[in-house]
Order: structure tokens, then sequence, then C-alpha cells
């Protein structure tokens, strides 16, 4: 049995790791005629061999930010006040004030399954995880480079456009 993607990735990631920040960090000088169809590429490339169900390791060491729409969707849906929903599953980070989960992996997260058990009203923040088609890609650079740490995809993708962007462009 070949090694799941996570294995492949905590591998790899070491490796490339400073190559894919050093690229990240270019988005913020230069600019790339055409980015917007070398990333609409190199994602769906990237998910049409990524499966998030073989991993769901966002899930299970990040954890979303709750916007108030989100909390006032989700403690409705689980018949809860607002504020008895934030005190059981929430708390507010000390950094930036942004509301997030409490534990990890999140509580929401079916460990057998690694399905969301409230995924048809999960957090915009995880609807829109890993964030590839965000316009203008530059302006997103901080959260690619954070997301190649825990994601398998977000480091494929980031691969695929450091490929075709290097092959194509001289910086």
């Amino acid at each position: 049995m070949p090694p799941s993607i996570l294995v492949r990735f905590k591998k790899q990631l070491p490796l490339r790791r400073q190559s894919m920040v050093l690229f990240l960090k270019k988005f913020d000088t230069k600019f790339v005629r055409g980015i917007s169809k070398l990333v609409n590429q190199a994602s769906d490339e990237t998910w049409a061999s990524v499966d998030c169900l073989s991993c769901a390791n966002c899930c299970k060491v990040m954890t979303p930010t709750f916007t108030k729409k989100d909390l006032k969707r989700i403690s409705a849906h689980f018949n809860m006040s607002e504020e008895d929903f934030y005190t059981k599953w929430l708390k507010t980070d000390e950094d930036n004030g942004d509301l997030v989960n409490r534990i990890q992996p999140c509580q929401f997260l079916n460990l057998q399954t690694n399905k969301c058990t409230i995924y048809a009203i999960r957090p915009e923040d995880c609807a829109q995880f890993p964030h590839f088609n965000k316009k203008p890609f530059a302006d997103y650079n901080h959260i690619h480079e954070q997301n190649i740490e825990y994601c398998p995809a977000t480091f494929l993708f980031i691969t695929q456009l450091q490929q075709k962007i290097e092959k194509e462009f001289v910086w």
C-alpha cells in the first residue's frame, strides 16, 4: 500500500518549505501576467489528485475563524443560544480577537471517516479552505504560506504553481 498523502507531505515539507516561502514572497514585489489562469490550472490539477477525506489534517491541527454569521447559523442548528454555543465550543484568540475552536481536532470532525458532521452549515472559513482562488492572489500569500505547513493540498498547489511560473517567467 502506498504511503498516504499526509505521510508523503510530512516527508517533503522540510525539504521544500524554504523554497516555497521564498517563491510566495516574490509576489509581494513581482507581478505575473496571467496569474489567475495559472492559479486555476494548478488548483484543478491539485483537486484532481487530492482527496481531503483521506487526510483532514486541517480539521485535526488548525481551527477556523467563526464569523458572527457562522455563530448565529451553527448555534441555531444546535438549538443553542449563541452565548451557550460560544461557551461550549469556542474561545476568543488572544492575538487577534477571532472566534476559534476551543479544542483540536475540531469538535465537528468525525475521526473515523474524516467527515465534517456539520458540513452543510460549516464555517465560511472551512468552506473556502484552502483559499486557492481568493483574488488577487498576491494578497493571500501569507495564508498560503501558513497553509503549506498543514495542508497537503496547499503544498501540492504551491508546488505546481511554482513549477508553472518558474518555467514560463524569469523573476
